[in-house]
């Protein structure tokens, strides 16, 4: 017998809590130093991108961790907080699935990546 839709919902508060709780108590560390003049280049680059995200979601917290490891700033956006994250996520996306991160690659084309593992190599890859 499956649990029913409202039991879901506080498994999935409780885990939220409990999964944002150990981010916040084990936040990591930049472990990459840039000199300024990179960094600047880069956050400039990043400022266009953005990761679509759910705040308590196990895998959005993987990649905004690797994120802080990797001292880059990707614009953010919750996709239950506003219906507009949502409908872009599907319009661009379109997959119903976080993370995804939307970015431009070298030849200026958007691109549009699923998978924590996947976008946490291609951030490494910068």
């Amino acid at each position: 017998m499956l649990p029913s839709p409202s039991m879901m919902t506080l498994i999935r508060k409780i885990l939220g809590f409990f999964i944002l709780t150990f981010d916040r108590l084990f936040t990591p560390a930049p472990t990459v130093t840039r000199a300024p003049e990179a960094q600047a280049k880069l956050d400039q680059k990043l400022s266009t991108w953005t990761l679509y995200h759910l705040h308590a979601c196990p895998f959005c917290v993987k990649v905004r961790r690797q994120m802080k490891r990797l001292a880059i700033e990707i614009p953010l956006k919750e996709i239950n907080a506003d219906p507009s994250h949502h409908a872009e996520l599907m319009k661009g996306g379109k997959l119903d699935q976080v993370p995804c991160l939307r970015y431009t690659d070298e030849t200026g084309a958007e691109k549009w990546m699923y998978e924590s593992s996947d976008i946490n190599a291609f951030l490494a890859g910068l």
